[in-house]
């Protein structure tokens, strides 16, 4: 058995016998492994609680800060309540500062399990705004829970309704006929089925949107819809995932990068590190978060617009 933990699939850090073979074998629980992760913060994260409890039996010291966290932060931070009491019951402590006034007991305040640790006196619960960060990310989530597909692409845009970004992208309103024809076969003509976009009124803005493929998130489309304000758009990429971008006032800010993919460190702004942190997982429902948006349902985005447009001929791309 070997000595590290090199080779330990996902499904390892479940297995308690791997994990007591490769610990009697020497392997370190404290051993940085993964981007500065620890074999217990990957536990803490992925593993069952009888892992993180032999594993925290054998740490030099459960509350050790890699990457700015401890495994404990980890824990909370996957909603793995079950580990995280594992974790506080071996002595890791919920409230040790860290990630810029998230200790794990006041990030679990705003997760699934609130009352996961008691607070003591002294220590600061969510304030009124990070409340209200709360209930409007958990409405989104619920709201677009059901958009379980990929290959469509999206942008949500900010203060401008439907009729508004019509003009903007100077489309032309789109057939019954065209659409019908684009539902039977998606990939017949794609140069032409790219220019058609779905247009929607939502709460704060509107949503631009192409059940079938990238054309919604196109940067020509971005900049000329986010003149004088701004709007995050995404294309759910069969192959590679959720590929994210942003646009301010014409031009193009974020590109390449990864809504809903929960990242954050220390360096982040308060607020950014409880957005990712709520959001991990519903790319969508980040987008129209960071745009001010508050649509009722998924029909903005994967089902019938308010108005089927068609862009005109020209390069969107750049």
């Amino acid at each position: 058995m070997s000595a590290d933990w090199s080779d330990m699939g996902w499904d390892a850090w479940g297995d308690l016998g791997t994990v007591r073979a490769r610990l009697a074998a020497g392997a370190s629980p404290d051993a940085d492994i993964f981007y500065g992760q620890t074999a217990l913060q990957l536990a803490a994260e992925r593993g069952s609680p009888e892992v993180v409890a032999a594993l925290a039996a054998r740490s030099a010291d459960v509350d050790a800060v890699a990457e700015g966290r401890t495994a404990l932060w980890s824990a909370v931070y996957a909603n793995r309540a079950d580990n995280a009491r594992v974790l506080a019951e071996a002595g890791a402590n919920p409230w040790l500062p860290m990630m810029n006034g998230w200790p794990p007991g006041r990030l679990a305040l705003a997760g699934p399990t609130p009352g996961l640790f008691p607070r003591p006196d002294g220590q600061p619960g969510l304030t009124d705004e990070e409340s209200a960060f709360v209930t409007r990310a958990r409405g989104l989530i619920a709201a677009l829970a059901d958009i379980t597909d990929d290959g469509h692409s999206v942008t949500c845009v900010a203060g401008i309704d439907a009729a508004e970004a019509v003009r903007r992208l100077e489309a032309t309103p789109a057939t019954d006929e065209e659409i019908e024809d684009i539902y039977e076969d998606p990939f017949d003509d794609m140069d032409e089925i790219l220019k058609v976009l779905g247009v929607t009124d939502v709460p704060g803005g509107c949503v631009v949107a192409q059940p079938w493929g990238y054309g919604a998130d196109m940067p020509g489309v971005q900049k000329a819809l986010s003149a004088g304000t701004r709007c995050y758009g995404l294309y759910a990429n069969p192959k590679s995932g959720n590929q994210g971008s942003a646009a301010v006032d014409g031009d193009i800010v974020e590109w390449d990068t990864h809504p809903g993919g929960g990242d954050t460190d220390e360096s982040e702004p308060t607020e950014e590190i409880l957005q990712a942190y709520l959001l991990q997982g519903h790319a969508e429902a980040e987008l129209c978060f960071r745009a001010g948006l508050l649509p009722a349902d998924s029909r903005s985005i994967t089902g019938t617009p308010d108005l089927w447009v068609k862009l005109p001929d020209g390069d969107h791309w750049s």
